[in-house]
């Protein structure tokens, strides 16, 4: 239902996002979910008639060349620069696909439902859990989890979405921690099996099997599911790439959709700008004596 006071498609509500998904699902159609780090990617993710889109701050380290990770990382307020570009450039330029607003839920310096009041009223439809501390592992997730900034934050903070309407899509790394987002109330559960292989700037060494890959997503599919039946599951990251790539684990598992930040956006803008620019050098002129 678009918004009467700007004509555009958001904010939605939490019901309004899950009809939409169930409606794609009805077509026969596959969920695909897009990260967009600026309003040009935004604008034609949209065009290209993906279900949602989903704001992260590592998307603006992609656009700028980066590497993902520098989203995890202390080079800037998280969600400070996911509302930034919610603001500024992706909410104005969209105009009927529901937003989805990152959250560092672990940040200890905000108070959780004040931040998720202020993503409500900016307009966005929903939240996703990035940066999440579910893909950091060893010592340092040790670290993290004794000194106050547990992954129970962002079980947390879903739970605190749900009571105030806000669609949830969120991401997990193990089947304990989809159980855990399931009794949060998730909607949606993002299958995470590792950081995207390929590209420039994408990773070439730590690289999971299919085997693997096909086998964990199924795992946290199958361990949220004791818990509900309403949830709806996607996949994402490690070696799945391409679109060939993603129907491979969604004909393999009870998957439903794919969620795309580098493989779609990073990649996209690497590969036409590439060819596109070798084709503007492929043109001749006559040598002048």
């Amino acid at each position: 239902m678009p918004n009467p006071w700007t004509g555009k498609g958001n904010p939605y509500t939490r019901t309004e996002v899950i009809e939409r998904f169930n409606d794609t699902l009805s077509k026969g159609q596959a969920i695909i979910a897009a990260g967009a780090g600026s309003g040009i990617s935004a604008k034609f993710i949209e065009k290209g008639g993906a279900d949602l889109i989903i704001i992260y701050n590592s998307g603006r380290f992609r656009m700028m060349g980066h590497g993902s990770t520098a989203g995890l990382m202390a080079y800037g307020d998280a969600n400070a620069i996911a509302m930034e570009l919610g603001e500024y450039e992706v909410l104005p330029i969209v105009e009927e696909i529901p937003v989805i607003c990152g959250v560092h839920a672990t940040d200890p310096r905000r108070r959780m439902w004040h931040w998720l009041g202020q993503v409500k009223d900016m307009g966005f439809s929903g939240v996703n859990n990035f940066p999440t501390h579910t893909i950091v592992d060893g010592h340092f997730r040790s670290v993290l989890e004794e000194t106050g900034m547990s992954v129970k934050k962002e079980f947390e903070m879903i739970a605190l979405a749900r009571r105030m309407d806000l669609f949830s899509i969120v991401y997990v790394g193990t089947p304990e921690e989809a159980v855990e987002m399931a009794k949060s109330g998730a909607d949606a559960i993002i299958a995470h099996v590792g950081t995207t292989v390929g590209g420039s700037i994408g990773v070439t060494n730590a690289v999971v099997s299919w085997e693997e890959t096909i086998k964990r997503t199924q795992d946290i599919i199958d361990a949220a599911k004791t818990v509900r039946d309403d949830i709806f599951y996607l996949c994402h990251g490690g070696p799945i790439n391409t679109p060939e790539d993603a129907d491979r684990v969604i004909q393999a598992t009870d998957c439903v959709g794919f969620v795309g930040a580098s493989s779609l956006e990073r990649m996209g803008v690497e590969e036409s700008l590439t060819n596109i620019t070798r084709q503007f050098k492929s043109i001749s002129v006559k040598r002048k004596n």
